[in-house]
């Protein structure tokens, strides 16, 4: 008998990134029920693709839910589709002016229909059950990336063919088409694997294993995110796994999706070369590269944190307070949001302290060239792809550590909220740390009438903290930030130049006491030592005048 599975109304709970809730069925067991759409972006080597193309029409899962769009990514002469190619299999080719990796996997993602999008590369020959092996994941829950594992083998053009292909992927038996005593595995994707027992104890780094040669993504969540990034000529990949994960993800690694790579890897080739170039692009928009992004003052493309500050009807000197507390955060890699009725802020020309909303005219104009602080209508719902958000309200001041504090908390806890206790009257005056990718989770699975706080409270877990601990002031309290003296270049010049002067009139009245001390010589008849000759002009007049020089 066997058992039927289908994505539910109400979603599991996975807390963090522990996928061990899921208990997926055993292959064979089960009748499917959701598409899947196999995108592949192809360049060249008609040979290995034929290969890939003959495998897929061999698999176990049902024909009528398995589409394969392949993306010729300019080839010449055309790539073609061989005699050999699953019942739905559809070729497209990019534009002259739209190439490269990202370019054409989105171009297959457009033409995609099924409920999960299968990436897979142009040179991989999967095992009989593999789509299966993945698609069993996406039954028991609509939010997840499952990666595939991969070995990498010898590949010589010709052998097998692709009926040979076929014929053992069938029969389950895709392993005698190999040497595989001589293939290799994802070395780093198999360490990580036994480091966080499987990704499950993985937090803010699972999304590194979205490597689309043989990962899957449901594709509501897929188009949520957005396509790939087709500014990046490599890592993008990556990039596309974090923001999956800014909206909610959980990434599982199928040991049993298995797939094998005709030939090495372009890591593998140039594993040292990949990395640099990658370092110069990536970090730019993955935040939580946090050991790339080790520079004090720099700014990024995405930030590590939103601050959102609610300005409106505050007073310009309470919100500034706030703001300026923010920018002056060690915590330097952030991005701050004011809220306000800026369109009905206009400023009078004849009459300037008549201007409607005078106090948002002056805090526009204070912040206007300040690249940190943007101005909105409204927050928006979520900070992605930004990690963290943190929201606060005006006329609070957090002091130089507090930002980072708070978020290494965070982080380090992996909660999803922290809340910070203000003050205290009538009602708790609070501000509130939240982590994107726990928000996002938590409105895929909270039910109806849930509080939004609860379901984040079980998938990343909450805290309560005291702001002055954390070293919050009202405004009337803090003192502005200031510029050190050492923080001013010109002032480090001069220091360094009065240095220097100090140094060198330092040994000049060391030498001149020296010489004073030697031109003294005391007669036989004790009578008074007389000054040494010559010029008073050819050496200093005496270790009091130099220290007077000094002063």
């Amino acid at each position: 008998m066997t058992q039927r599975y289908k994505t539910a109304a109400g979603q599991p709970r996975i807390r963090h990134n522990d996928y061990g809730v899921l208990k997926p069925p055993a292959p064979g067991t089960w009748s499917p029920t959701l598409s899947v759409s196999v995108v592949i972006a192809a360049y060249g080597h008609q040979d290995k693709l034929d290969l890939t193309l003959a495998a897929l029409a061999a698999q176990s899962y049902p024909r009528h839910l398995l589409e394969v769009v392949v993306v010729d990514d300019g080839t010449l002469p055309a790539l073609r589709l061989p005699e050999i190619v699953p019942d739905n299999t559809l070729l497209i080719t990019t534009e002259p002016g739209s190439r490269g990796r990202s370019n054409a996997r989105n171009a297959g993602l457009a033409h995609a229909s099924g409920d999960v999008v299968h990436w897979l590369d142009a040179d991989m020959v999967t095992f009989h059950d593999e789509v299966e092996a993945h698609m069993r994941w996406h039954h028991l829950a609509d939010y997840l990336v499952v990666m595939g594992y991969v070995r990498f083998v010898d590949h010589t053009p010709g052998t097998p063919t692709p009926e040979q292909v076929r014929d053992a992927v069938a029969s389950a038996a895709t392993e005698t088409l190999f040497d595989e005593a001589a293939s290799e595995p994802h070395a780093w994707i198999v360490d990580l694997a036994e480091r966080t027992n499987g990704l499950r104890t993985e937090r803010d780094l699972a999304y590194r294993v979205h490597v689309t040669n043989a990962a899957s993504v449901n594709a509501r969540l897929l188009r949520e995110a957005g396509p790939l990034d087709t500014g990046l000529v490599l890592g993008e990949d990556s990039e596309l796994g974090y923001r999956l994960a800014q909206r909610g993800a959980a990434f599982v690694l199928a040991p049993e999706a298995r797939s094998r790579h005709l030939g090495t890897s372009m890591m593998m080739r140039d594993g040292e070369q990949v990395r640099r170039y990658n370092q110069a692009f990536v970090p730019d928009q993955i935040p939580v590269m946090r050991w790339l992004r080790t520079h004090p003052r720099r700014q990024w493309q995405v930030p590590y944190v939103e601050i959102v500050v609610d300005v409106t009807g505050a007073s310009y000197e309470d919100a500034r307070a706030t703001v300026d507390g923010f920018l002056a955060s060690t915590l330097n890699d952030l991005a701050i949001t004011l809220v306000a009725p800026w369109s009905q802020a206009r400023e009078d020309r004849r009459d300037p302290l008549r201007s409607a909303m005078l106090d948002l005219v002056l805090l526009r104009g204070l912040y206007r060239a300040e690249p940190r602080v943007r101005l909105a209508e409204q927050a928006p719902e979520t900070a992605a792809p930004t990690p963290y958000r943190m929201l606060c309200p005006a006329g609070w001041v957090p002091g130089p550590e507090t930002l980072r504090k708070l978020v290494e908390q965070a982080s380090d806890q992996g909660y999803g909220l922290v809340s910070v206790a203000l003050d205290e009257t009538d009602e708790v005056i609070a501000a509130r740390l939240e982590h994107t990718g726990a928000f996002a989770r938590a409105r895929l699975v909270r039910a109806p009438d849930e509080p939004l706080e609860s379901a984040v409270d079980d998938v990343a877990g909450t805290r309560w903290m005291d702001g002055a601990t954390l070293g919050f002031l009202p405004a009337g309290e803090a003192e502005p930030p200031k510029r050190g003296k050492a923080e001013d270049p010109a002032l480090k010049r001069e220091v360094a130049r009065l240095r220097a002067e100090n140094a060198r009139l330092t040994e000049q009245l060391a030498a001149a006491t020296t010489e004073t001390g030697q031109g003294q010589a005391k007669p036989e008849n004790g009578a008074a030592p007389t000054r040494a000759l010559g010029p008073s002009t050819t050496r200093p007049r005496g270790p009091r005048a130099l220290l007077r020089r000094l002063r």
